[in-house]
């Protein structure tokens, strides 16, 4: 029976009601069942007239005179739903309805009524129905607003949380959306506590289980429409009903099923968010959208960091009480050209970054399910690939991104080739880990970091299985620090006139003949035969370059000083 129609307490506290001087003399636990329709009867065979959900008014002047015959019309009344009996003393019984009828309708739940004073059942009837007929287009009014609101998400193809959260606002439930797995992927707790709403979540959703693909769960308080399109299932919709009721795990709210219009809401908001599903068939997936939702959040402070916790939690990744490592995984070349990606004429593919990034997102998160790690993951730029672990504790780190590495290095198995003067094989993959922390609240600095260290590590020459910090020495240094004025003022400083110069003179490149000096840690002749130089003409070019920058290249000092601007150079020119 929809919550549409009023109840029999509502009925009761209406004027024309009120004025009959009601007294409730059985069936109290009946009072909060809806009335469909007011009908009036005098005869003791009403009940097969009636379909259920009937407020009964009579005057008592055809009812049976024995006691199985009252028992009996009791019995017929309730037996076909009605909601409830009111009769108006004086015509047949004076002081109040006999016992026998009282007994019987309290046995079966039936609330009976007595009206003390003379009342006209017209004006009952007319109250009731005006009171349901107002009902109704209040009802009609929502689901069109309901049509609405969730046809303008479609066409402006609003992702999930802003489709949950319209759901919650329009019916002012908490409603939640689950993957297959019992994990949530958006929530809103409509002002209710979203810890409670929450807390073993997944456990608390098994026990739900209407029949039908909309449904509603009378031991729980939920109801439930599946979300899929096309045969192809992939959650499930709750809202809860009442809103009121115990939001804890368990608890149940038995009573009324919930209004039609919140069975319309939620199977509109299943069909939006199938038919979003199928707008963005070809992009990341549901989970992956959540997780690089969190982990963004996370790095740009834009959700308050118990909230980020509370919903990786609800997705199965638990970050309180843990230890957290963030990771970095990208290529050690930011376009498709080490990877041969490109059109037929050479040209860079659009495309190829995009679907570069895609195949190394999921490489990552089938290395973390190989390796049975728990994390949140996902693209945290153009580039790389972010995850944040969660372990048992410290002793587990190491252990954890050897397990993480070597799974990653198996599932993308690549061709050892020759680049740039050095052979790469697995380490065209640059795994990057910053320190390990205690708390969500400091996840910020290890994802930071690591990501910090996998740009810095991409000019390192060494193949280790993970970067940290200790790895990147002075170069990583100076490249965490490349966007720090002091450190370009630096450069500019040191090396400005030799800049300047080879701007002017294209053909001698001078700075290329200070970095062989310098590499070769000031062997002029080492420096000329790796220049490919004779030794005069080195000799020469560094003397130049003395002239220029106005120093002694013999000094220690001097050309620590120009090789440290050097690297520095380097780390601003690496993008």
């Amino acid at each position: 029976m929809s919550a549409v129609f009023p109840t029999v307490r509502e009925v009761l506290a209406l004027d024309p009601v009120r004025h009959g001087a009601p007294r409730l003399v059985a069936g109290d636990g009946g009072l909060d069942a809806p009335v469909r329709w007011v009908h009036v009867a005098e005869v003791p065979d009403i009940a097969t007239l009636l379909n259920g959900g009937e407020l009964v008014l009579t005057t008592g002047i055809g009812l049976p005179a024995d006691d199985a015959g009252l028992r009996a019309f009791i019995g017929d009344l309730a037996d076909v739903g009605v909601s409830g009996l009111v009769v108006e003393l004086g015509r047949r019984y004076d002081s109040g309805v006999p016992r026998v009828m009282a007994a019987a309708a309290e046995r079966r739940g039936l609330p009976l009524v007595e009206l003390r004073r003379a009342t006209p059942f017209v004006r009952i009837t007319e109250a009731v129905h005006a009171l349901i007929v107002d009902a109704q287009l209040t009802e009609l009014r929502a689901t069109e607003e309901i049509h609405q609101r969730f046809t303008e998400l479609s066409v402006e193809g609003a992702g999930p949380g802003e489709v949950v959260r319209q759901a919650a606002e329009l019916s002012g439930c908490p409603v939640v959306l689950e993957n297959l797995s019992r994990q949530v992927l958006a929530y809103d707790p409509a002002g209710e506590s979203a810890e409670l709403l929450l807390d073993g979540w997944e456990q608390h959703s098994r026990r739900v289980q209407p029949a039908g693909r909309t449904a509603y769960d009378p031991d729980s308080g939920w109801l439930v429409t599946t979300v899929g399109a096309r045969g192809q299932d992939w959650g499930r919709l709750l809202l809860r009903w009442p809103s009121s009721g115990d939001l804890r795990p368990g608890a149940e709210v038995r009573g009324l099923a919930p209004p039609t219009r919140l069975t319309i809401l939620v199977e509109r908001a299943a069909s939006t968010l199938a038919l979003g599903r199928l707008i963005r068939r070809d992009a990341e997936g549901l989970e992956r959208q959540i997780h690089r939702t969190l982990l963004t959040a996370l790095l740009d402070h834009s959700r308050p960091v118990d909230e980020v916790a509370l919903r990786a939690r609800a997705l199965g990744v638990v970050l309180d009480r843990r230890h957290l490592v963030g990771v970095v995984v990208r290529h050690r070349t930011d376009d498709g050209a080490a990877t041969g990606d490109g059109t037929a004429t050479g040209e860079p593919d659009p495309e190829a970054g995009p679907a570069r990034l895609r195949d190394l997102a999921e490489a990552v998160g089938q290395a973390l399910r190989e390796a049975k790690l728990t994390a949140l993951t996902s693209a945290v730029d153009d580039q790389a690939v972010g995850a944040l672990l969660a372990l048992p504790g410290p002793a587990a780190e190491d252990r954890a991104l050897a397990a993480f590495a070597a799974a990653l290095r198996r599932s993308r198995p690549e061709p050892t080739r020759p680049t740039a003067g050095r052979t790469t094989g697995s380490g065209a993959v640059i795994i990057a880990a910053g320190t390990g922390v205690g708390s969500p609240r400091e996840a910020r600095r290890s994802l930071v970091e690591a990501r910090q260290i996998a740009d810095a590590a991409r000019r390192d020459r060494r193949e280790l299985p993970v970067f940290r910090l200790p790895h990147v020495g002075l170069a990583g240094l100076l490249h965490l620090l490349r966007d720090e004025p002091r450190v370009q003022t630096f450069v500019e400083r040191e090396l400005g006139a030799l800049l300047a110069y080879d701007a002017q003179h294209p053909r001698e490149q001078l700075l290329g003949t200070l970095r062989a000096y310098l590499d070769a840690g000031r062997n002029k002749s080492a420096a000329a035969a790796a220049a490919h130089l004779s030794r005069p003409a080195f000799y020469e070019r560094l003397a130049r370059i003395g002239r220029i920058l106005d120093v002694d290249l013999d000094s220690v000092e001097a050309s620590l000083s120009l090789h440290v601007a050097l690297l520095a150079l380097d780390a601003i020119r690496t993008p």
